[in-house]
């Protein structure tokens, strides 16, 4: 879930990028999403219980969980202590900025040690196969790591302590997903083939659809059998909860996606709706950007999917232009009321209407005591959701409305200068099969480490 070194390989192009980007740093940014409503699901308890010639009315005499008595296990000879457990639980609680109830914490307890239980799994059998992640490039990616809360790894380390974890923990996790990465791609990618006739028939299919729309979709999928459904069910709800709640959909899947788009956040790039499974697509036509859905039963378990972004296939999208922008910012000192910080943007505000374009804007910074930063090439869809609606209707020289807080200070954006995309091109080949063979991968990997599971030895204490 932390920034690691990625390996160079045609094999998942967004995990070549970074495995796990940024887990802490993305999740304490809070990825707030407002939710819809969370689809129902039948539990066919009736039907079971008749199966099983159960009583109508069960007294249960004490907690009975035969895997979760206590949150530790013994996989195939190796052991995840309590405290393992602890310290990767508290990455999850930090992340979330520790709001995280006491019922959930059991819960998400739970999940953990199998996520721990899988990691373990994952790290055997790459070295099995003579698969050894070298300690100087798990040592290379926790420097990163660090760098992104700027910080050397020695001040990252007493962080983590006082977060009440360790960099063993996030180095471990480092070292399981480098080492699975190399194994998929030893004993899986190379028998994956994708012929150039089925990638001349995405782009006859994309052309096809030229106008339609297209999502960027998040997801989060929780393997289910059916003697586990409803509890798979029930931490799916639980975790839309959290999300609805500001944690990050992000580092909630890559912290509990069994699906190997996991390591980049649960991204599946952007799909049409007739690329996803028809229970995802009849739920994404519905949704508006930001929201989230589920539990969806999909095939081997449940789905949880979060609409990142929404456009037109193969059509220009004003959101694509990129904007030269001047940001003007006055923070406000510490100590400031809510009053004080009100009519300190109105005065802001009412100077920056004396603005007439971006050449007055560094003189009216100047005598406003306002910082001045240039930005070039900047993106409009890469922007807030906010400030792309406020910033797709303004001129060259006109200025968004103050916005900001106590804390952050209250800032402006001038648009200098726009350029809009000419078009939209097609994938090209290279990178259409690169999406094939990725999902391909994908779904071989889900299986292998589904066999691995069912192959273990794993006592729980």
């Amino acid at each position: 879930m932390l920034p690691v070194v990625s390996t160079s390989t045609r094999m998942f192009p967004a995990v070549r990028s970074a495995l796990r980007t940024l887990f802490l740093s993305t999740a304490l940014l809070g990825v707030g999403v407002q939710g819809v409503t969370a689809q129902t699901v039948d539990d066919g308890g009736d039907i079971a219980s008749q199966q099983l010639n159960l009583p109508q009315d069960v007294t249960v005499f004490g907690k009975s969980d035969p895997n979760v008595r206590k949150a530790t296990a013994i996989v195939n000879g190796r052991i995840i202590t309590g405290t393992d457990i602890d310290q990767r639980l508290a990455l999850i609680i930090t992340a979330n900025g520790g709001k995280v109830a006491p019922e959930e914490k059991e819960r998400l307890r739970v999940q953990v040690l199998r996520n721990l239980i899988d990691e373990t799994l994952q790290i055997q059998e790459a070295a099995a196969n003579d698969i050894k992640v070298d300690p100087a490039e798990i040592e290379q990616s926790y420097e990163r790591v660090a760098a992104n809360f700027r910080q050397s790894p020695t001040q990252f380390d007493a962080y983590l302590r006082t977060q009440g974890s360790s960099s063993a923990s996030i180095k471990r996790q480092i070292e399981g997903e480098l080492a699975w990465s190399r194994l998929l791609r030893r004993n899986i990618q190379p028998f994956v083939n994708v012929s150039e006739d089925e990638v001349k028939s995405v782009v006859d299919r994309l052309n096809a659809a030229k106008g339609s729309d297209e999502f960027r979709i998040g997801e989060i999928y929780l393997s289910a059998t059916p003697e586990n459904r409803d509890q798979i069910i029930a931490n799916a709800r639980n975790i839309i909860e959290q999300i609805k709640q500001g944690g990050s959909f992000a580092a909630y899947a890559r912290q509990f996606s069994e699906a190997s788009t996991a390591a980049v956040g649960g991204d599946l790039g952007w799909v049409r709706p007739a690329q996803l499974p028809p229970e995802l697509a009849n739920a994404a036509v519905e949704m508006q950007v930001g929201q989230i859905a589920g539990p969806i039963e999909v095939a081997g378990g449940v789905s949880l999917i979060y609409v990142m972004d929404k456009r037109k296939v193969l059509t220009a999208d004003p959101r694509d232009s990129l904007l030269s922008l001047k940001q003007l910012s006055v923070l406000f000192p510490q100590g400031t009321t809510k009053e004080q910080a009100s009519a300190k943007a109105a005065s802001f505000a009412a100077a920056i209407k004396e603005i007439k374009g971006c050449g007055q804007a560094n003189e009216v910074g100047a005598k406003i005591g306002a910082d001045v930063v240039d930005n070039d090439n900047v993106k409009l869809r890469d922007l807030p959701p906010q400030l792309q609606e406020i910033l797709l209707n303004l001129q060259v020289g006109e200025a968004t409305p103050p916005f900001g807080s106590i804390t952050d200070g209250v800032r402006v954006l001038i648009v200098c200068g726009r350029d809009d995309p000419v078009s939209a091109n097609a994938p090209n080949p290279e990178q259409i099969m690169a999406q094939l063979e990725e999902e391909r991968v994908n779904k071989r990997a889900r299986i292998y480490l589904r066999d691995l599971r069912r192959d273990a030895i794993i006592e729980y204490n």
